[in-house]
């Protein structure tokens, strides 16, 4: 498998893949793309079947076209995984091909084994849903669980509203156009907009008012401890209370994983964790550390720019100096996996001002090779502690904060396990499909040469 994988890598020149290398009709057409998210939080590829038309001189293109998309995706989000949406509404004859069908399932079969989550074949045609009737009873469980045949009245299972098309019941008025390449869809977050509604103005000032609380408590607190430690108080600190002070102190915890770009570290590298509505830590942190020995500007972006306030979301870095950004959710909306966040940075020269004026204008002007990007995903922890586990507050002298890292740890080694069982399982199912593939194809043209001769 690796020997296959690095030719047809060479073959396809996979590394060398750019929009100039795919033909600018296939990208204007808008049959394969990359849009929005699935109910679990991942990515959607789209195929649109009724644009595609069997014709073996274009069919290397529309490979290259593939495999160009499942490269820049898999470079981008290192090793989240994709949901392939076969759309056949509006699908004739002339559209099935089965040559085409065969490339992209080895594609997650070979070349991108860990990238596939689900696959649904959304409104089949009758003629090829009379064909895999017969041949479903050949397939495992395992393999029918990641094939999910849908219709309109049940595609919301897998896919919520918000990024399904009006054709599938859906709400999403995403409609495709190239040039530019179709993105993540990242929009500027609340706060750049400023207040959308009084509820927001309310919102803001109640953060701001318990962020002062928190911060008056925190110095009041820090200032009797002193004067407790001068007059040398005989009765110490009791560990309720000091707990009762780290839990307020460390409402902004500084992320541990680090991203190294060119330009800024990152932190944390991938995922951005937000505390349930039970633990009150409702907000997370973004630390962006300027690495070059010019100002860096740069700006935050999200999918879900109604839900979420950043603070600040577009500004600058000194050379050599941190900015800590807030995100914290906006009026009681709840974190969602399908969120994203873009942190896009490019350098700007000694001379240029770093104002409001300056910085739209800078952002208008800079090329786009010169734009460091870098995405984050969304993560809830349930709880800051195991529900199964109870330690008291003597047994190992532990920290608040240490157990809580080791626990998400721990839940980040179990769930590598659970990927690494589920590849397994998928690679099962793979070559039972192939199998199931080629049996398609034999009793779709054994079912055509005999209704062509009855």
């Amino acid at each position: 498998m690796l020997d296959e994988s690095f030719q047809w890598r060479k073959e396809m020149t996979v590394n060398d893949l750019t929009e100039s290398s795919i033909p600018r009709w296939l990208l204007e057409i808008g049959g394969i793309y990359l849009h929005g998210y699935d109910k679990e939080g991942n990515k959607l590829f789209w195929i649109r079947v009724k644009y595609h038309v069997k014709d073996h001189k274009t069919m290397l293109d529309k490979k290259k076209l593939i495999a160009f998309w499942l490269e820049r995706y898999a470079r981008r989000e290192n090793g989240k995984p994709v949901t392939v949406m076969f759309d056949l509404s509006e699908t004739g004859i002339n559209s099935i091909d089965m040559e085409f069908v065969r490339f992209i399932i080895n594609c997650f079969k070979v070349y991108y084994p860990k990238y596939l989550s689900k696959m649904v074949i959304f409104d089949m045609p009758w003629i090829m849903n009379a064909a895999f009737k017969i041949v479903k009873t050949w397939l495992g469980p395992e393999a029918v669980s990641l094939l999910k045949f849908a219709s309109k009245s049940d595609i919301q299972d897998y896919v919520s509203v918000e990024y399904l098309p009006p054709h599938m019941g859906g709400t999403d008025p995403f409609k495709y156009s190239y040039p530019p390449l179709v993105d993540d869809d990242f929009q500027t977050p609340l706060c750049e907009n400023g207040p959308i509604a009084s509820e927001d103005e309310a919102s803001s000032k109640e953060d701001i008012e318990s962020d002062g609380k928190e911060i008056l408590e925190a110095i009041s607190n820090e200032e009797q401890t002193a004067l407790l430690k001068k007059i040398n108080l005989t009765e110490p600190t009791s560990k309720a209370e000091e707990h009762e002070k780290d839990s307020k102190m460390k409402a902004f915890k500084k992320p541990l994983s680090v991203f190294k770009g060119p330009l800024l570290h990152i932190s944390p590298a991938e995922e951005l964790y937000f505390g349930n509505t039970e633990s009150g830590e409702k907000k997370t942190l973004i630390v962006l550390t300027n690495v070059t020995k010019n100002i860096v500007a740069f700006k935050v972006r999200t999918t879900a720019p109604e839900k979420y306030r950043v603070k600040p979301s577009n500004s600058s870095c000194d050379p050599g100096a941190s900015v800590d950004i807030v995100v914290s959710p906006h009026g009681g909306l709840t974190v969602s996996a399908q969120d994203r966040f873009l942190i896009m940075a490019a350098e700007m020269e000694q001379s240029s001002g770093t104002g409001p004026a300056e910085l739209t204008q800078f952002w208008k002007e800079v090329p786009r090779n010169k734009v460091m990007e870098h995405r984050l995903r969304c993560h809830i922890v349930e709880s800051s502690k195991p529900t199964t586990l109870t330690l008291k507050d003597n047994a190992f002298n532990i920290s608040d904060k240490t157990s809580a890292d080791i626990y998400l740890q721990l839940n980040r080694l179990l769930e590598s396990n659970r990927k690494l069982e589920d590849q397994v399982q998928r690679c099962i199912w793979f070559q039972q499909l192939m199998l199931s593939l080629t049996v398609i194809l034999l009793a779709f043209v054994a079912s055509f040469f005999y209704l062509l001769y009855s």
